[in-house]
Formats: C-alpha cells, structure tokens, sequence
C-alpha cells in the first residue's frame, strides 16, 4: 500500500511539477526547445509569402463539345474559363518586392499576394525572366519585414537546409509558411532545357520535403539566410505528384542578379541575333571542305552589320564549338548559347572550321 501512494505522488510531481518550478528553470527548458533550425524559422517566415494566381485558360465551347460538328465550332468559338493555382514567395524589400518562380505566375490574370497573418495584397507590375524562371512583382505596401539573402557559392553538401512556403494551399488555412527539414544533397546540378523556354543550370538539390505550391519559396539555411528559391522536383511516376525527397532550388546568386535586372530595367535583355544563318554539315560539305569532325553548322549566310560580321564570321565557315558545347544545327548554337543564360552583350567563344584549319572567334551578342 506504501509503495501504491508512492507512485501516486510521484504521477502527481510530474504532472503538476512544472506548475511549482522556479521561473529561472521553466525558462531553461524552454530555450533548451530552441535550436538553429527553430530560429532560422522564426526569422525568415514573416517575410514568405503565399500567392494565389487566376489564369485564363482557352478551351472548346459547351456547344462545340456537345455536338462535336465543325459547324458547331465554328458557330460557337473557343472560350477561356478560369483556372485557380498557387505558388510561394519571398518578401526582398520593405517597399513590397516579392520573388518568386515565373511559372507560378506566367499567363496570369490576377495575382494575389497573402503574408503571415492573412494580409493580402493585388500585385500591381510583374516583371518575369522565363528563361531562368524568376519573376519579381511589385506590391503596394511598406514597412514589410524581408528576408536575409545568404551565398549560395559557400554551400556544403549535408548541411541543413528548410523549406518554407505555401504547399497545396496550407498557407491558407493558418495564414502562415509551413516548413520541412532535410539537407543539402547535391550541388551544381545542371539539367538544361528542362522544359521549353526555362533553363535550369547550377541547382540545389534538396531532400526537404516539397510539394506543389512550394515553387517560389524560400530554401534557408540554418544561419536564417535564404540560399535558394524552390523550383521544381523529381516524383515517382507521372501520376504521383508528391515530394520523393528530391527537390531542387535555383541558387539565390543568380536570383540576386536576376532581381536586380527585372528591378532596374524591367526586363533582362535576351533579344540578341547573331546574323548567322547556315545549315547542318552534310557528307558532301564536310568532303569538300576536308573537315575532320563529321557535325558543324554551315555557314551559308552572314547578315550585314551583324555581331557575326563584327567578329569575323564569313560565309562557308563552319561553326563546330559554341563555349565548348559542341554545335550540330542552328538548335544547338541557339540551346549552347541560352543554357549559359547569356544575355545581350555577353561574349561568347566560338571554334570554327575555315581553309582547313581550327580557329578561335570571339562574338559579342548583339541585335
């Protein structure tokens, strides 16, 4: 019976004991709570954003659909209806810029910003690089808390790594960023032409957990600093869309340099033109010519005035190497040239066939 009110009191000590602690010793268990990865989230999560996107989408009429006449079609034309997604953000400046993914908001027709708290907001300008799949809008606020950009160039494999945003709307229902956990797992990953237009060269990859409507958000560091903005990620098969554990961020340089560009100029100047026109080397051109590789652009025609005439490019030239990727066609020289993300101004190195022998050309891209 001793040992039965023992074990009483003792159930009793542990579930009321906290009530009868000293201040001083609650308050050492509660910072024992709080570790780099509890701050980091408390740090950057007033300044991550959900954003609610309302696109336009074409599609056959009701009645076209009905019938399924070209009659019908052409009596009743294509109509749009609206098409709800989401997305995540992050707040770079105190006056209302806010980052995020351009595919999240590409054809848009109404963009919604929501902060923590549940303060929404009408993006009113919207600035979009698609190439590297950054966009930057512009609310009307001031005084918004921002976040810390860190250096993506001093990363290091397995150090962690939080996810913060807005996956399948969660950000709606408490009216804040939910956050997953993981590591770095990969650097420099270069995957290319992933999808038309977009390039995505140089990414973080990530084992933090990232869903659809994370694109846009932040990937931060334990520091609290913001490394990267979640983009895309690899999935199972095609009818699973969840998160597998990887995931991949584009580096926040880059977004640092993008963002300055759409900032100042509005838009990042990618509206270069060569001026060279040719065709693939075929067997009778690489004969003719004694060429030793068996691919090659042929040039057939050099646009007056060019930045291709200004390097020296001349007609029955033969490009081989665009910044050492080697060039086949037209297509080749055009993916060489966007997967280094060149811009308007840049220079690129050029190796080409000419009276048989190699030669190294510089061009600057110009329009």
């Amino acid at each position: 019976m001793r040992y039965k009110y023992r074990a009483i009191i003792l159930v009793g000590l542990l579930t009321l004991g906290p009530l009868f602690l000293p201040a001083q010793v609650q308050d050492e268990i509660t910072l024992s709570r709080q570790t780099a990865i509890t701050r980091a989230i408390q740090q950057v999560s007033p300044a991550v954003a959900g954003i609610n996107v309302v696109k336009l989408q074409k599609g056959p009429s009701a009645y076209s659909l009905l019938f399924d006449d070209p009659f019908w079609s052409n009596m009743f034309p294509e109509t749009y209806r609206r098409v709800e997604s989401l997305g995540s953000g992050l707040v770079l400046s105190s006056d209302g810029y806010v980052a995020t993914n351009a595919h999240v908001v590409e054809n848009a027709a109404e963009i919604i910003v929501t902060l923590p708290g549940g303060h929404q907001y009408e993006v009113k300008d919207l600035y979009t690089d698609a190439l590297t799949d950054i966009a930057l809008l512009k609310i009307d606020a001031r005084g918004l808390p921002i976040v810390k950009l860190g250096d993506s160039n001093e990363l290091i494999i397995g150090e962690w790594a939080i996810a913060l945003g807005n996956p399948l709307g969660l950000f709606d229902v408490s009216k804040q960023p939910t956050a997953t956990m993981g590591i770095i797992s990969g650097l420099h990953m270069d995957f290319g032409h992933r999808e038309p237009g977009r390039v995505y060269q140089d990414m973080i990859q990530t084992d933090a957990s990232i869903n659809p409507g994370n694109s846009g958000g932040p990937l931060v560091n334990a520091d609290g600093e913001v490394i990267g903005i979640n983009s895309f990620i690899f999935t199972e098969n095609q009818y699973s869309a969840g998160s597998i554990g990887i995931g991949f961020a584009i580096p926040i340089n880059r977004v640092k340099e993008v963002v300055e560009e759409l900032k100042t100029r509005g838009t990042v100047d990618r509206s270069f033109d060569t001026g060279i026109v040719g065709r693939p080397v075929d067997r009778a051109i690489r004969n003719y010519l004694r060429l030793s590789a068996n691919y090659g652009l042929f040039v057939t025609l050099v646009v007056k005035g060019s930045s291709a005439e200004k390097a020296g490019i001349k007609p029955g030239d033969v490009l081989l190497e665009v910044n050492g990727k080697p060039v086949a066609n037209k297509r080749d020289f055009i993916q060489a040239v966007e997967e280094d993300l060149l811009k308007t101004g840049d220079e690129i190195t050029m190796k080409v066939w000419r009276d048989g022998r190699e030669l190294t050309i510089s061009l600057v891209l110009g329009r």
